[in-house]
């Protein structure tokens, strides 16, 4: 790019330096982008992005010369440090397109003193096009997702979604309707979404985009182009046709063709190794909505932390690519009964044998994340100790499949985990041990990381470095004693280069003659002096040719490293995969084994039978405190458990009409343990559909395909959404949802209203759940009325929190059995809570006035006089007049047009003693 010095400001305000031109157009070029542009050692940021970086990054903010009459905002960043800042401007929210030099400042120089150094973007990072280490989170696939949506009709739309980790090369596809299109992204959990601007304006889906917790890129329309997406996705994967990949929808095919131009724009054309596209629908896995998911916390708590949720307390695994196994494990469970199986098998391998699971965790721990260092690799953003961890990698692979090739009658599972462990080339693993030395630098330009004897030729170059070196080290010497300066260094900097440095005061003899055709001086400093000889000057070059030599051998052969591992990428990546697998598996073994947990039965039926559940994430807790978890048993099983279905693949079919769960209506104090206990149920659920082993004494699960929690309460205000507002929502996407097949929990329906709305709005969803949605469910509430309704509801179960008083205190005893609260101890609780005496007592005496009342009378008429579904009475005809109505006839007698004031006012005194006279008669 030659730019010529001194271009005119378009506004002729000041003439634009070649710098800034050319600043200006690549910053044009990538609007909506901070822009690092280097400079020497340093990202320099300017104008508004300069502005909003020192903000963020709370770095200083200086000005740098004139644009248009205003000064230049400036600041920067060393490149040593630059994923640190990336990693904090990625954080919020950012796009950063990096800029680096193209060409050596002394290429630049050659064209003319006022020439500008080649610069171009080398990559536009992005939430979801990350790579670095540093930048990513060990134990979190780091998502790119892609939604293409595609018109079936006016009123029809489907919604395909394409997401890849080009981290590690993960590639999927599913499409949904747009009902599902949240729960869908929830399922993923992106870093960043990709889509159409027409889809990102779209009202319909605004408040979506709004509530996501991924950063939304909204793209031109050319990324997702119908007519050319089969096309972009063979030549991203050099293919004739994807028809060997498998057969995928129309929608899949656009947001899979949109997934991959993005990433080649953000990447500039450099390719990331990903697999083969794969189909990973949601009809193979457990729906469960955004709501649900935080509900229940399964991979971070309401808060954000990763502590305190399902993920923190059963993750044994010790391998990242094993820990993000295991999260999109609990994001998707299983929902076929023989995958689970599977699982359940393998894991159950490991627990019946504790010497080979320790074997195997010994050899997992110390296996590095072969799947992000080969990701690097592709992007040739890799190091010297990418190819370190590929060497302990495939080492420790080939150990780990000696190990389970040496054990008889392996699950289907494990033997399938050895045989993608053998794929690799055993010979790669030696070649990178012989060519790596022990302790390397984080870059490979630093040089140094090949081991010497590993290439001969490579050997003497750096030989004669090193000779210079030490070259170096006796001419010191020698200038030390022919100048009589024994505080004499030869120093090197990138301005001077290699000069010689004496004290101010002898400095000055240097100056004079005799010493002054020798030593040329350079430059003055504070204490010392500067100068250069021409013998050091021709040493100098042969040093840096012999260095540069030395450093070009040694990424001569990272190239072919890089390149032998990459030809058998395929292998790698399979084996990797397997890696990650037999990780979780193990790991659930350990689970199992340290918590005492048991295998579930898990089968197409609607049984739902656990014994001695416990809470997986509360009994650790309680654990830690040296207290034990009170466990308890739950039902749901429903009518036609056992017979329909059993045995089969549970899928998203409903089973016949007379199939149906149990509803349990659970009643009791706060603080006694209903949410623990909903939550725990649900949660067991989970784990028996992952295939991992549950925290109870025995376990009997019908597979279910949906799951809907509406647990807690808080307010939406970016939406306008009071609690009870929120509290409907999502109670309506559960009623309107939910199928037979569902497990549903819910507490506390209708607590944010009015006392008889609240009732009335609980009673019919428990209706609605037992005659429409005929799920499995859980129901606590606080309205002790709805207990009634178990006398026309078959399916329906009271079940209450087992309490007892001391001495006028209420102790829990968190135990769950059969029958009905008579009443919630809120004032006992709210004493436990430090209520002001004067208050409780209050409390009590109101109390005892509205129990005077006759309370359960309203329920007991109310549950005889209201059928199920009734409609609505309508309002009864008034029943014809007995008498004459004197107020009526008197009223039709009058004639408001011929009647002055006072006239009126008489007739109203008149109306109204007629009035008071027949309400005596």
């Amino acid at each position: 790019m030659n730019i010529a010095p001194q271009k005119p400001d378009p506004d002729g305000l000041q003439p634009v330096t070649p710098m800034m031109a050319q600043y200006l157009e690549i910053k044009a070029a990538h609007q909506g982008a901070l822009l690092f542009y280097r400079m020497g050692d340093f990202y320099e940021l300017f104008f508004e992005d300069a502005e909003i970086a020192s903000k963020t990054l709370g770095i200083v903010l200086t000005k740098r010369g004139k644009h248009q009459g205003a000064d230049i905002a400036m600041c920067g960043v060393p490149v040593v440090r630059a994923d640190e800042y990336l990693q904090r401007l990625i954080a919020h929210g950012h796009r950063v397109a990096v800029c680096e030099q193209m060409e050596d400042p002394a290429e630049a120089k050659k064209r003319g003193g006022k020439s500008v150094v080649r610069r171009g973007v080398v990559r536009l990072v992005t939430p979801g096009t990350i790579t670095e280490e540093t930048l990513l989170e060990p134990t979190r696939s780091n998502l790119l997702l892609a939604v293409a949506r595609l018109r079936v009709s006016d009123d029809e739309a489907r919604y395909g979604l394409a997401f890849a980790d080009i981290s590690t090369g993960q590639f999927g596809l599913s499409e949904c309707s747009p009902a599902g299109l949240a729960a869908e992204i929830a399922r993923l959990d992106p870093s960043e979404v990709v889509i159409a601007e027409a889809v990102h304006e779209d009202e319909a889906l605004a408040p979506l985009w709004r509530e996501i917790r991924a950063a939304v890129t909204p793209v031109g329309r050319d990324v997702f182009d119908g007519g050319q997406a089969e096309r972009r996705l063979a030549d991203f994967f050099d293919v004739a046709t994807i028809d060997g990949f498998g057969s995928f929808s129309r929608a899949e095919t656009v947001a899979a063709a949109g997934l991959v131009t993005y990433i080649l724009r953000t990447q500039v054309g450099r390719k990331p190794a990903l697999d083969p596209p794969r189909r990973d629908g949601a009809s193979s896995h457990m729906a469960i909505d955004a709501a649900t998911r935080a509900n229940l916390e399964l991979l971070r708590t309401l808060g954000g932390e990763r502590a305190g949720s399902l993920f923190d307390a059963i993750d044994r695994t010790v391998t990242a690519g094993g820990g993000r196994l295991l999260a999109q494990w609990l994001a998707s469970p299983l929902i076929r009964p023989d995958a689970i199986a599977e699982r359940q098998d393998a894991v159950a391998f490991f627990t019946e044998r504790a010497l080979l699971r320790g074997q195997m965790r010994a050899r997992l721990r110390s296996a590095p994340d072969i799947a992000r260092s080969m990701g690097r690799l592709a992007l040739d953003r890799a190091g010297p100790r990418d190819l370190a961890a590929l060497r302990e990698g495939l080492g420790g692979i080939a150990d780990l499949e000696a190990l389970l090739q040496a054990q008889a009658d392996l699950p289907p599972i494990l033997a399938a985990i050895a045989a993608a462990l053998a794929r690799p080339d055993r010979g790669l693993a030696p070649r990178l041990a012989a060519a790596l030395e022990d302790d390397l630098p984080l870059l490979k330009r630093d040089g140094g990381f090949i081991r010497a004897g590993y290439d001969a030729a490579l050997d003497e170059t750096r030989a004669l470095r090193d000779e210079s070196r030490r070259v170096i080290a006796a001419l010191q010497a020698r200038y030390a004693e022919t100048s009589e300066v024994r505080q004499l260094k030869i120093k090197h900097n990138n301005m001077l280069g290699y000069f010689v440095e004496v004290p101010q005061q002898a400095g000055e003899a240097f100056l004079q003659p005799g010493l002054r055709e020798t030593y040329v001086h350079r430059q003055t400093m504070a204490g010392a002096m500067r100068f250069s000889t021409s013998e050091l000057s021709t040493l100098e070059s042969r040093i840096a040719s012999a260095a540069e030599q030395a450093l070009a051998g040694e990424l001569a052969i990272f190239g072919e490293l890089a390149g032998a591992l990459l030809a058998d990428g395929a292998a790698i990546r399979t084996a990797t995969e397997a890696l990650a697998l037999l990780d979780v598996i193990v790991a659930l073994a350990v689970l199992a084994e340290e918590e005492n947990y048991a295998r579930p039965a898990v089968d197409g039926s609607l049984a739902f039978a656990i014994e001695g559940g416990r809470h997986p994430v509360v009994e650790q807790a309680l654990k830690r405190d040296g207290k034990p978890f009170v466990a308890n048993d739950c039902d749901l099983s429903g009518q036609e458990a056992g017979k329909a279905g059993a045995g089969k693949a549970a899928g998203r079919s409903a089973p016949d009409k007379s199939a149906a769960g149990k509803i349990w209506l659970l009643t009791g104090p706060n603080m006694a343990g209903k949410s623990t206990f909903l939550r725990q149920n649900a949660l067991i659920a989970v784990l028996a559909q992952i295939g991992s082993f549950v925290p109870a004494r025995q376990a009997h699960i019908g597979a279910v395909d949906a799951l809907f929690s509406r647990v807690g309460a808080a307010d939406d205000l970016a939406r306008g959404r009071s609690t009870f507002m929120v509290e409907m929502v999502e109670t309506a996407a559960i009623l309107n949802q939910a199928g037979p097949r569902a497990l549903v929990i819910l507490d506390e329906i209708g607590r944010g209203t009015a006392t008889f709305d609240g009732l009335s709005i609980a009673w019919a969803a428990i209706e609605n759940l037992s005659a429409v949605n005929r799920c499995r469910a859980l129901f606590a509430t606080h309205y002790h009325e709805l207990t009634q309704l178990s006398k026309k509801l078959p399916r329906l179960a009271n079940a209450t929190m087992r309490v007892t008083e001391w001495q006028g205190d209420v102790v829990f005893l968190h135990e769950v059995v059969p029958g009905a609260a008579d009443r919630s101890y809120g004032i006992q609780v709210a004493k436990l809570a430090g209520m002001p005496a004067a208050v409780v007592e209050r409390a009590r005496a109101v109390l005892a006035q509205l129990e005077a009342t006759d309370r359960q009378a309203p329920s007991a008429r109310l549950i005889d006089d209201l059928p199920l579904f009734a409609a609505a009475p309508r309002a009864a005809a008034p029943a014809p007049a007995t008498r004459p109505d004197v107020v009526a006839e008197a009223l039709d007698a009058l004639d408001p047009n011929d009647m002055t004031p006072r006239q009126a006012l008489e007739a109203l005194f008149s109306l109204k003693a007629k009035r008071d006279g027949a309400r005596r008669a």
